[in-house]
């Protein structure tokens, strides 16, 4: 197939890319620096620099990963429009282009996060579970409401609440590994918020598998099934490492550094993938000792 991809050059888009060229796929990818992005991607990737660049080409899928980082930084007004209106704006070209075009793509598999549910305390989270509605909700239900609007052009929608993605190179171990490395970590406010994860290459096989179903459409929760709080995290982590884990940051200190953003750190959702395990997903990294065992040999 002819695959259009936003968000090519990310942490996800990479691998992805790779794997989807491994496939047989034609990649189409959107860029404002085909250059640099050209240097990421495989060979015979036609790069472009805006969605609607691609209306004369036809894709037959998209998989849309692109968005401002919502985790740098403190929240100011400016970042918070950002932050929206960069998820937003691209679905909204997407749409656009499936509805121009002489030949609208078969799915669309839109990328949205484990935000979507807010703060969930240590419930169990399925695809059902009604959302707390906080700033991180707002962002996942606009871009998700943005994407759905392609079923009204014969496309299907397949949607990935994406959790905390493990790996390296990239992602939360990126900012964790050092601290953690020199004996400095520590679990992050009283560490009982949960944290939905997901080794890379588990996240690269669901967008595929989401791809190619052409019976699956809607929410998926794309996570491990055995989330951990993130004070098991925090001692896994330390464990594989060989380290300690005895200094905790205090949830006051993250308020006062990072704002409304800190809530990122400091909640989260026990969030389980009820609908890829009743497709039939097969999930290579259960365990989160696991995941970080394969990863940390790796790099």
């Amino acid at each position: 197939m002819r695959v259009l991809i936003t968000g090519a050059t990310g942490f996800i888009g990479q691998p992805l890319c790779r794997r989807l060229a491994d496939k047989g796929h034609e990649l189409l990818v959107v860029s404002r620096s085909p250059e640099k992005a050209r240097a990421k991607l495989p060979d015979g990737t036609e790069i472009r620099a805006e969605v609607s660049d691609f209306v004369d080409t036809a894709p037959e899928a998209v998989i849309n990963l692109a968005g401002e980082p919502i985790a740098e930084g403190r929240w100011t007004d400016e970042k918070k429009r950002r932050i929206v209106e960069s998820r937003v704006e691209t679905t909204r070209a997407i749409v656009e282009l499936c509805a121009g075009a002489e030949s609208a793509p078969k799915v669309l598999v839109s990328a949205s996060a484990m935000g979507y549910y807010g703060d969930q305390g240590d419930r169990e989270v399925t695809e059902d579970t009604a959302p707390n509605h906080e700033f991180v909700h707002e962002i996942c239900d606009r871009w998700e409401t943005e994407a759905r609007k392609a079923e009204s052009h014969d496309v299907r929608v397949a949607i990935a609440r994406i959790g905390l993605v493990l790996d390296t190179g990239g992602g939360m171990l990126a900012k964790t590994l050092t601290p953690f490395k020199m004996g400095v970590g520590g679990r992050l406010g009283d560490g009982k918020q949960y944290m939905p994860w997901i080794h890379r290459e588990d996240m690269v096989r669901i967008l595929v598998f989401l791809l190619e179903r052409d019976d699956l459409s809607g929410p998926f929760n794309a996570s491990a099934p055995n989330p951990v709080t993130n004070a098991e995290f925090t001692q896994a982590l330390a464990n594989q490492l060989n380290r300690p884990a005895v200094l905790p940051a205090p949830a006051i200190a993250l308020k006062i550094a990072f704002g409304e953003m800190s809530r990122l750190l400091l909640t989260g959702a026990k969030m389980l993938p009820e609908r890829l395990e009743d497709a039939g997903f097969e999930f290579r990294y259960c365990r989160l000792e696991d995941a970080l065992s394969e990863i940390l040999a790796a790099g």
